[in-house]
C-alpha cells in the first residue's frame, strides 16, 4: 500500500505514505538538501523509504512493501541492493477493501484512522549483502520524544501548508529536509502537527505523500538519531475533496523505541553465526 493511505482514494481522512510540504512563506530551496545529510535514507520502489539502520538490514513502514509482488531491490546512496528476506511485523494488517468503499461512498473515514492506530506498521528488510559504503542510522531508545525537536526527510509529494499538496502526485521529487516539535509519543506512535506561521519554527513542516518509512530524527549527544518513521496522517474534511498537507493535519509515526526488541530479535533470528572455518579481522587464521 504505497503512495497513499487508500490505494485508489488518493484522497482520503488519513493518508500513508508521506515528501516534504513546507511553509508557505519560507523559500522551498532553503528546504532542498544534497543526498549527504542523510546517507542512510532508502528509497523503495517507485516511493516510500526505509533507512539502513545496520550493515544488512534496512526497517521501514510496512506498507510501504510492495502488495502484489515479491521486494526484490532497494536503493541506498544511488545504488540498488538486492534483497535477501523481508520480516514484518505479525502484528501489520492490509487495510480492508469493505473500509475502503465506505470511505468513498460516505466521504467519511474515521474507521480507517482506528484501523491503523491498531496496527503495526512496521518491517525490516535483510540485504543479501552487507552495505560497506554508508554508515547506518542509530535508534533512538529513550521514551521522552515528546517536547522534542524532531528533523523530517523524504522525497515525496511537495507543497506548502496554505495550500496542501496534490493527491495525484507526484510523490517522488528532491530530497527535502524540515523540522517539527513531536507532540505526543505513547505506544506505537509518535506524532505533530504542522502548525502555521507565526507559531511555527522556522523551517517547520510535515511529510507529504510517497515518504511513508522515511525518518524522524532526534537529537542525543550531537547526533540524529531515528526515532520514527513517516506511516499515517489524520486529514480533515470529505476524503474526496480534502488536500493533504495543510497548517494542522497532524502526521503519526511509528515509535522506534516501541519496537526495539522485536527489532533486536528479528536480527538476531536471521543473523547466523560466523563459520569458525573463515578466518576473520579479529581472528587468527587456522595454521
Amino acid at each position: 500500500m504505497k503512495g497513499f493511505l487508500l490505494l485508489a482514494l488518493l484522497t482520503v481522512a488519513s493518508s500513508t505514505a508521506h515528501a516534504i510540504v513546507i511553509r508557505d512563506d519560507v523559500d522551498d530551496a532553503r528546504y532542498r538538501v544534497p543526498a549527504t545529510e542523510f546517507p542512510a535514507l532508502v528509497d523503495m520502489p517507485g516511493e516510500g523509504h526505509g533507512a539502513l539502520i545496520a550493515p544488512q538490514w534496512v526497517l521501514t513502514a510496512a506498507h510501504t512493501l510492495p502488495m502484489h509482488a515479491d521486494l526484490k531491490q532497494v536503493v541506498i546512496n544511488g545504488s540498488a541492493r538486492d534483497v535477501e528476506r523481508v520480516v514484518t511485523h505479525p502484528g501489520h494488517r492490509t487495510l480492508p477493501q469493505t473500509l475502503i468503499d465506505q470511505a468513498m461512498a460516505s466521504g467519511e473515514a474515521m474507521l480507517i484512522v482506528v484501523f491503523l492506530a491498531s496496527g503495526d506498521d512496521v518491517a525490516l528488510i535483510k540485504l543479501k549483502t552487507p552495505v560497506t559504503d554508508v554508515a547506518p542510522v542509530a535508534l533512538y531508545g529513550g521514551s521522552d520524544e515528546a517536547g522534542q525537536v524532531a528533523k523530517i526527510l523524504g522525497k515525496g509529494a511537495t507543497g506548502t501548508g496554505a495550500t496542501g499538496h496534490s493527491p495525484n502526485g507526484p510523490n517522488r521529487t528532491e530530497l527535502r529536509r524540515a523540522f517539527n516539535r513531536i507532540t505526543s509519543a505513547y505506544d506505537r506512535w509518535l506524532c505533530y502537527v504542522f502548525d502555521a506561521p507565526p507559531e511555527a519554527l522556522p523551517l517547520e513542516g510535515a511529510l507529504g505523500n510517497g515518504d511513508s518509512g522515511g525518518p524522524v530524527l532526534v537529537e542525543h549527544d550531537g547526533q540524529w538519531l531515528l526515532a520514527g518513521q513517516g506511516s499515517w496522517k489524520v486529514v480533515q474534511g470529505n476524503v474526496l475533496t480534502a488536500r493533504p498537507g495543510r497548517y494542522e493535519q497532524v502526521t503519526c509515526n511509528v515509535r522506534m523505541s516501541h519496537y526495539a526488541e522485536w527489532i533486536r530479535r528479528v536480527m538476531d533470528e536471521h543473523t547466523s553465526p560466523p563459520d569458525p572455518t573463515v578466518p576473520s579481522a579479529d581472528r587468527s587464521p587456522p595454521r
